[in-house]
């Protein structure tokens, strides 16, 4: 039997159906009326503004079935990645405004179009404000590309962890990607960067480039230790990183990113 989701809050309807009807990024109206048709919500108001065309949609199907099922169906069937091939910025901007309302329901959409149970966010500065300072402020330390998309207020909406986390997967993802190899942790490191190394970020010729690619090697493991340790991992989602440690945390994988825009493969 298929399990009912919990009906969302007003709010939550009102804020999702303003982000999916807006003027400038959200659907076209034939577009909102297909995908209601397709996720069997009545559109029980047609000809008003689009967004309350999606909110009264939303209302009378929870009024009637007490879940919210349908209405996930929906907001999965307009963040379907497929559909904005040609158009990622507005994908971006509609999922980021989406789940920005769905954190407070303790839910998100993935970027691959899934619905996934988050930790759920109780205020304001924990969905928006959070993630919004976490990026202004790495713009303005310079912060690698790669460090901007963990800024998200679906990562802080518990705590700065979980965006540094998720900040380490990612350079060590890179990692492999560069080199081929596939491993993770401290095995990664070894392989790609030691006195037998894949990749180099140097000439590699003096002692010196050598011993800065150790230094390299070394501050990767220390990441690997703090971060992806496998046998570690457990204690540590409950970890509570404050604002100023998440953003020098940031800024030594930001280093690292770095130092990879420009590392060599030479086996």
């Amino acid at each position: 039997m298929k399990v009912k989701l919990d009906p969302l809050p007003q709010p939550i309807l009102e804020g999702i159906s303003k982000a999916i009807g807006d003027t400038e990024n959200g659907l076209s109206g034939s577009q909102i009326d297909y995908l209601l048709q397709q996720a069997l919500l009545n559109n029980t108001t047609p000809g008003i503004t689009k967004w309350q065309r999606i909110y009264n949609a939303f209302v009378d199907f929870q009024n009637r079935e007490q879940c919210s099922n349908n209405i996930f169906t929906f907001i999965k069937l307009v963040l379907s990645p497929s559909r904005y091939v040609n158009e990622p910025e507005r994908f971006e901007w509609l999922l980021k405004n989406t789940n920005q309302q769905l954190s407070f329901a303790g839910w998100k959409i993935g970027e691959d179009g899934k619905q996934l149970k988050i930790q759920k966010a109780t205020t304001i500065q924990e969905a928006q404000i959070k993630a919004k300072n976490l990026k202004s402020e790495i713009e303005n330390r310079k912060g690698h590309p790669e460090i901007i998309k963990y800024c998200k207020a679906e990562l802080l909406s518990d705590n700065y962890f979980h965006a540094v986390f998720e900040a380490c997967k990612g350079l060590f993802e890179r990692i492999r990607e560069l080199s081929g190899v596939n491993k993770d942790g401290i095995r990664l490191i070894e392989e790609v960067f030691s006195t037998n190394p894949i990749l180099i970020i140097n000439n590699y010729l003096s002692a010196s480039e050598k011993d800065e690619l150790s230094g390299f090697c070394n501050l990767l493991k220390g990441l690997c230790g703090m971060f992806r340790n496998t046998e570690a991992h457990e204690p540590k989602v409950s970890w509570t990183i404050t604002e100023q440690d998440a953003l020098e945390i940031l800024g030594v994988i930001s280093y690292c990113h770095r130092r990879l825009d420009s590392v060599q493969k030479i086996r």
